[in-house]
């Protein structure tokens, strides 16, 4: 007998619940349920909010280690229609988007996706120049007609325009280096926007980045190839200052 006993007290220690495991798992579960509903309850203006949130949740308790990434910076992740809510207004330029490259039959040379920024589409430098040069291309203007457009007709989004090119090296009296050349085509095509009075001047941003921004190594004809590009920006006005 435990001499403890006659007064009442026992120092045998309490027995462990077997259970104890089901309150953790159902405490995360709960978790887990929570941060859906919050998800659902907002009215999801682009992919990038989600993209954020669910970077932030990552980060806060560890999962997804397994899955998608989310990269510090401005991170581009392709456009689904099911991960943009229909009635959003970026949901309605993504759609004007694809009914203007499908009309003019560029919906594969094209490439859209989004980033915490705004909407994103890739040119490849072929639809829009000549190879080292900065003129756009006559068939090439009722492709920005239509993308400028667009655009003008969202008061609430501006566009920046950047140029970028591979590393080979240009030196031309005109073009001294691909600096000059990748800003020169993104100058040219906000240029022609105004020209045709289709956006308003501060509504629209040009920047050249030359050879310093790449999507893939400069180590194969295909790769320089899809870093000579023009991308559009299409980005809400408020953070206009983060773009710039």
């Amino acid at each position: 007998m435990n001499p403890n006993s006659r007064h009442g007290i026992s120092s045998d220690p309490l027995p462990v619940s077997s259970n104890d495991w089901a309150v953790v798992y159902a405490g995360f579960i709960i978790m887990l349920l929570c941060f859906f509903i919050v998800l659902c309850s907002y009215s999801v203006t682009d992919i990038s909010k989600m993209a954020l949130a669910a970077k932030s949740f990552s980060t806060a308790v560890s999962v997804f280690t397994g899955g998608q990434r989310f990269e510090s910076g401005e991170v581009a992740l392709p456009v689904a229609p099911d991960m943009v809510s229909v009635d959003s207004e970026l949901a309605g330029i993504y759609s004007n988007v694809q009914v203007v490259t499908s009309s003019l039959g560029m919906e594969n040379e094209i490439k859209v996706s989004i980033s915490e920024k705004g909407l994103i589409l890739q040119l490849s430098d072929k639809i829009l120049f000549e190879a080292g040069q900065a003129d756009i291309l006559p068939e090439s203007r009722r492709l920005i007609e239509h993308l400028g457009t667009i655009i003008a007709n969202h008061p609430s989004y501006s566009l920046r325009i950047a140029g970028h090119t591979d590393n080979s090296p240009i030196r031309t009296i005109r073009y001294p280096s691909n600096w000059e050349l990748s800003t020169s085509r993104a100058v040219n095509v906000a240029r022609y926007l105004l020209d045709k009075r289709i956006i308003a001047a501060d509504r629209l941003l040009a920047a050249g980045f030359g050879e310093y921004k790449p999507l893939f190594p400069n180590d194969t004809p295909e790769n320089r190839a899809k870093n000579r590009r023009v991308e559009l920006l299409f980005f809400r006005n408020e953070i206009k200052k983060v773009v710039q």
